[in-house]
């Protein structure tokens, strides 16, 4: 498995920070949209890859960077010359379970402080294990929590706006924990939600059914509900399936893709078939 401290960042460029939106309401877990413009001819990046963010943090032995990998969150443009992408970015912290003192994600809190005009050291573009299939008949199985949603945002807006008239199903599932924090599918910013009209394309919602007690999002009841159509694309050869989000939900989605089969065991060995075709993705963290 490929570790962040095995991505390159010796060739770096600078990014303009040219506007910063929450997503997500005050209530809520903060979800900044970031968009930033690289003025370098050098840097370019496609919409199944990632970018990396650089942030200078003291250390317990001197000055050292931290470096975060971040999606592209919608399709990059040029723009007078310039190079403009999307990011989505959640503050995040965690509490120290002994002294009970929250610490501060320094590499989100850092792009989530940014103002327009702020400049950030980025590196990549580095390759994501999402590729937009080549036959536009493919279909294709998306599951996505919280900001996982960024690669298959500009996936969709990819094939939708860029390709044209895609055939093959698409099926987004998408996870967060409540309504609220739908992104990109709330009162604020419905931006999938074009794509309702669209005779391939339909998204699916799942929350947690007790979002304040931090229960699990229910992506594996959902799926469960769409059992009869699930079947049918896992049993196509031109059916792809992949995943962004959160480690924990993973041997829920197992299980659900196992009751849609019938047997675990035959989940597993469509499962292998999936990868072994290069049909199964997922980017977890």
């Amino acid at each position: 498995m490929t570790q962040l401290s095995d991505y390159p960042t010796e060739k770096r460029y600078q990014a303009l920070v040219l506007k910063t939106d929450r997503l997500t309401p005050e209530d809520t877990d903060e979800v900044r949209e970031i968009l930033l413009e690289v003025d370098d001819p050098n840097f370019q990046i496609e919409v199944n890859q990632s970018f990396g963010v650089l942030v200078r943090a003291n250390g317990d032995f001197g000055n050292t960077y931290h470096h975060r990998l971040y999606s592209v969150a919608d399709v990059p443009k040029a723009v007078g010359g310039k190079l403009q992408i999307k990011m989505l970015v959640k503050r995040c912290g965690y509490v120290d379970d002994f002294s009970g003192e929250l610490f501060k994600g320094i590499v989100s809190n850092y792009i989530c402080d940014l103002k327009p005009l702020d400049e950030i050291q980025i590196t990549g573009p580095f390759n994501l294990a999402f590729n937009v299939p080549e036959d536009e008949e493919s279909n294709m199985i998306l599951v996505g929590m919280g900001t996982g949603i960024a690669p298959f945002r500009a996936f969709i807006k990819h094939i939708y706006n860029d390709i044209g008239d895609w055939k093959g199903k698409v099926r987004l599932f998408y996870g967060a924990k409540s309504g609220l924090d739908m992104l990109y599918m709330n009162d604020k910013n419905s931006d999938l939600t074009q794509y309702y009209d669209q005779t391939s394309f339909e998204a699916l919602q799942a929350v947690s059914p007790r979002p304040k007690w931090q229960d699990p999002i229910n992506l594996d009841q959902v799926l469960e509900g769409r059992a009869y159509e699930i079947k049918q694309l896992l049993a196509m050869n031109n059916t792809h399936v992949y995943i962004a989000g959160y480690k924990d939900v993973m041997k829920k989605l197992d299980i659900a893709f196992a009751n849609i089969l019938g047997s675990k065991q035959k989940w597993e060995t469509r499962k292998k078939e999936l990868i072994a075709g290069g049909k199964w993705a997922e980017v977890i963290y």
